[in-house]
C-alpha cells in the first residue's frame, strides 16, 4: 500500500513562501519519480513540477518557473517543494504524485496524496 502523505501548507501574504513536503511510504522510493500538482476551485488538477528518480531531471510550470523549486531526499523517501514569491493566483489544493514516468500530466501518476492546502493572500 503506498502513501503519500502531504504536510506544509497554510496562509501566507502576497510574496510569502512556503514549503510543502510530501513523506512517502510502501514504495521503494526512490526508483520513482515524483510530482507535484494543484487544484484550485472550479479548476482542473494542473502541473506544478515532477522530478525524476535520481533528482537530475527537473520540470517547472511556466507559471511557477523561478519562484519554485522541487527537491527530494530518497534517505528519507521524502519530496519538497520550496515556494517562494507567492501570489493570489497560487491558492490551491496542492498534491504530491508519484509515478514510473517522468511525465506532467496527472494521467501519469498513479498514487496520490491527500493534499495540502495552501492560500495566498493579496
Amino acid at each position: 500500500q503506498v502513501q503519500l502523505v502531504e504536510s506544509g501548507g497554510g496562509l501566507v501574504q502576497a510574496g510569502g513562501s512556503l514549503r510543502l513536503t510530501c513523506a512517502a511510504s510502501g514504495r521503494t522510493f526512490n526508483s520513482y519519480t515524483m510530482g507535484w500538482f494543484r487544484q484550485a476551485p472550479g479548476k482542473e488538477r494542473e502541473f506544478v513540477a515532477t522530478i525524476a528518480w535520481d533528482a537530475i531531471d527537473r520540470y517547472y510550470a511556466e507559471s511557477v518557473k523561478g519562484r519554485f523549486t522541487i527537491s527530494r531526499d530518497n534517505a528519507k523517501n521524502t519530496v519538497y517543494l520550496q515556494m517562494n514569491s507567492l501570489k493570489p493566483e497560487d491558492t490551491a489544493v496542492y498534491y504530491c504524485a508519484t509515478s514510473r514516468l517522468l511525465v506532467t500530466t496527472p494521467r501519469g501518476y498513479d498514487y496520490w496524496g491527500q493534499g495540502t492546502q495552501v492560500t495566498v493572500s493579496s
